[in-house]
């Protein structure tokens, strides 16, 4: 799949970042000179940064280019995410320029203001111009606000939205065309708030922000405006909330309607306290501070399968789901893919011990779910259980690395499972961590062993009967200390 960027500022490069690890060839056009350098600085970040939002492990990277023409960029491509600068003119002649030369792909626009119908304008085929506004950073945060006109027909949305999806995005259908769409509409409510606090003395840009980052924005990041103000309902909830604090709304409290002066002295004066509060960071290193923070949020969400956390599990299913089925008796079994988590690091920067473990679980628990003993049996009341465990920590593994697990049978009777897992490093294939394991079959109501279920067993005989002709592993069988591996 072929992804054209047209346009590669911040919101561009995040766009070619999100398509490029996510397995899409991607053909940037700007023709500025340094649009390289620009995107390549926003690729680091988010390579530092997305694969940490996985736990199954990104697809292989796409192919980058940049093509010396817009037609050349476009040509071929499945989907055209313009984002050049807000000018409607400007708009409209890119739009045209790209339309001739691909007059079928879906064409996205980053626009936070223009509608669609507006871009529409004098276009060769109106109905594959739609709206897909995202927010910064692209490559972390999932939503694109998709706004159509009349002109598109909801099959192409849906499919629009489709793709979006296995990009790892939430993609929103804005029903109805409006300037800003919704989310920059809500942000420029707060934003003209915060100039007049500014302007009139009330508070300084750090005194703002910290009110925000230190109160209800950790419940918006989580809940949103309205479930947040539910619960501040109490048990009555919403009609509770807005009987209490309704009439407030007829209160002279904002200047929402009204503008500050927006003239030299107020830009200097947002300007100087904003270089005080943060002018001793490089914009490159407050891009990584954000991101770094952002990742750790969303694997909160992630872990509790909540607001954005939920699409990144979303997406790590269809990730799975998309990967090549593996014969199920490959020699050994690749069974697990995994990425190396911040939560993985200990004071080293390298995974810490508990977690080789961890990965080695996850491995063996994707090997029981291919024999049918996955999480469906354990519900019905029988399980592995591992009575032993030998690991052999071999190579170090940091942060945002790829792991693979693969599992060789060693010995397998009807109560009895005797595996081998190899834990290797993705980018240099490197053997990190083995695992000998010895599992037993349990009747869990009843605590003890007991045979596995025939269509278990059934799956399991014909991979222990092909992995009985792979080489005994050299150190199977070892007890920590022992210096000779015993014989088989």
């Amino acid at each position: 799949m072929k992804a054209a960027i047209v346009g590669g500022g911040v919101i561009g490069g995040g766009w070619a970042a999100r398509f490029l690890l996510n397995g899409w060839d991607v053909a940037v056009f700007d023709p500025d000179p340094e649009a390289e350098r620009k995107i390549a600085a926003v690729l680091s970040n988010a390579r530092a940064a997305l694969p940490l939002l996985s736990d199954t492990g990104l697809p292989a990277e796409g192919r980058l280019t940049f093509p010396a023409t817009l037609a050349e960029a476009v040509t071929g491509a499945d989907y055209i995410q313009e984002s050049v600068s807000e000018r409607l003119d400007l708009k409209h002649r890119v739009l045209a320029e790209i339309q001739k030369a691909n007059p079928t792909a879906p064409i996205g626009s980053s626009t936070s203001g223009f509608k669609p119908s507006e871009l529409q304008q004098g276009a060769l085929n109106p109905a594959t111009i739609f709206v897909a506004h995202p927010f910064n950073p692209v490559y972390l945060l999932p939503l694109a606000e998709i706004v159509p006109s009349p002109a598109s027909s909801p099959d192409f949305i849906a499919q629009v939205q489709e793709t979006l999806r296995g990009i790892g995005m939430f993609p929103l259908h804005i029903r109805k065309e409006i300037d800003a769409h919704i989310g920059d509409r809500l942000l420029e409510a707060l934003w003209r708030e915060a100039l007049w606090l500014v302007h009139d003395g009330i508070a300084t840009t750090e005194e703002i922000d910290e009110v925000i980052r230190m109160s209800f924005g950790l419940r918006w990041a989580q809940m949103g405006l309205f479930e947040t103000y539910r619960i501040a309902g109490g048990e009555p909830g919403m009609k509770h909330f807005m009987a209490q604090f309704g009439p407030a709304l007829a209160w002279p409290w904002t200047k929402l309607m009204d503008v500050p002066p927006f003239d030299d002295a107020l830009v200097d004066l947002i300007a100087g306290q904003s270089d005080a509060q943060s002018g001793h960071h490089s914009i490159r290193e407050l891009e990584r501070i954000r991101d770094g923070n952002l990742v750790a949020f969303l694997r909160a969400l992630k872990d509790r399968d909540w607001g954005a956390g939920r699409v990144f599990n979303d997406h790590d299913r269809r990730l799975a789901a998309a990967a090549p089925a593996a014969p199920v008796q490959q020699n050994p079994m690749v069974t697990a893919r995994m990425v190396v988590l911040p939560s993985w690091i200990d004071y080293n920067g390298h995974m810490t011990e508990s977690r080789y473990l961890f990965a080695g679980s996850q491995t063996i628990d994707a090997f029981l779910a291919k024999i049918g003993a996955g999480l469906d049996y354990v519900a019905a009341g029988k399980s592995y259980y591992t009575a032993e465990s030998h690991i052999r920590h071999l190579d170090e593994a940091k942060a945002g690395e790829g792991l693979s697990g693969s599992v060789q049978v060693l010995a397998a009777d009807d109560k009895r499972l005797h595996v081998w897992i190899s834990l290797t490093r993705d980018r240099d294939g490197v053997e990190v961590a083995t695992i000998e394991q010895m599992l037993l079959h349990v009747a869990m109501a009843e605590g003890r062993t007991c045979p596995a279920d025939p269509q278990v067993l059934a799956t399991l005989s014909p991979i222990a009967a092909a992995h009985a002709d792979l080489p005994r592993p050299e150190h199977a069988g070892r007890h920590v200390g022992q210096r000779k591996p015993i014989p088989a």
